[in-house]
């Protein structure tokens, strides 16, 4: 029990040092954005990132020569290869802008924060739902380009002289950026029944698909949450029965020697 223990509260530490050093290396990162700052602690900033760099390579080097082949079946373990490998890249390869990549690093906060790792998976199990409502929302902008582009292309080609500026007119409307003043008004003064293609188009786009994409991420994160949790209770389960039967397994060898004795 007491080196179960020990080895729970030793990941932990390492984990949170892990992550401090990847949060320390994300604002280090952003501070060589900075001409003015790299010119008066340039050489500082550069030596934090070199440590911080072999900081990383050391923890990858470990779970590699402890994981050994189940290293390479984790999907964050292998992210976190490709990056460092990219940080590695020689300055003179002609790559070495590929070494600011080392930014998404800070993306393992989600593995480790229940709540956002509950949102990403929301977001995968999503994505077949939301490729149906994709699917219909470039039906729709497809069925009023063309009718855009038919009726109010000759009087407003900026717009709608082309299909595709009329499918870029069309996203700026449902975004509801400058819809009405913009766009919508400028078009009723030369068309004054427009309205009857623009509000069903907004209502139909804006409100009615956007929010199906809404509902699915919601219910995905509840299927989620849920599976988290249940995850979680079946684990505390083994390991409660675990114990229990080595408990069992040391009380029947205790019975056996009393007996022979």
């Amino acid at each position: 029990m007491r080196a179960y223990l020990s080895d729970s509260l030793s990941k932990s530490v390492t984990r949170n040092f892990i992550m401090a050093v990847i949060l320390f290396n994300a604002v280090i990162l952003g501070l060589e954005t900075s001409s003015s700052v790299m010119a008066r602690m340039g050489g500082l900033i550069v030596a934090l990132d070199m440590l911080c760099l072999a900081i990383f390579i050391l923890e990858l080097a470990a779970k590699m020569y402890v994981q050994r082949a189940r290293f390479f079946r984790d999907g964050w373990n292998v992210f976190d290869f490709v990056i460092i490998g990219i940080s590695l890249t020689p300055a003179g390869a002609g790559l070495s802008v590929l070494r600011a990549l080392r930014i998404l690093r800070l993306l393992r906060v989600v593995s480790v924060v229940p709540s956002l790792r509950r949102v990403v998976e929301a977001f995968i199990m999503a994505l077949p739902g939301m490729a149906s409502v994709f699917l219909l929302t470039g039906i729709i902008f497809y069925i009023g380009a063309v009718i855009a582009t038919r009726l109010y292309g000759p009087a407003f080609p900026e717009w709608f002289g082309t299909l595709g500026a009329s499918l870029y007119t069309l996203f700026q409307v449902m975004t509801l950026e400058s819809w009405s003043m913009g766009i919508v008004r400028p078009v009723m003064e030369a068309h004054p029944m427009a309205w009857l293609f623009f509000i069903p188009f907004i209502l139909s786009t804006a409100f009615a698909v956007m929010n199906l994409v809404v509902g699915l991420i919601v219910n995905s994160m509840q299927d989620a949450h849920h599976e988290e949790e249940n995850a979680a209770t079946d684990s505390y389960r083994d390991d409660i029965t675990a114990r229990l039967d080595r408990i069992e397994a040391l009380l029947e060898r205790k019975a056996e020697g009393g007996n022979g004795s």
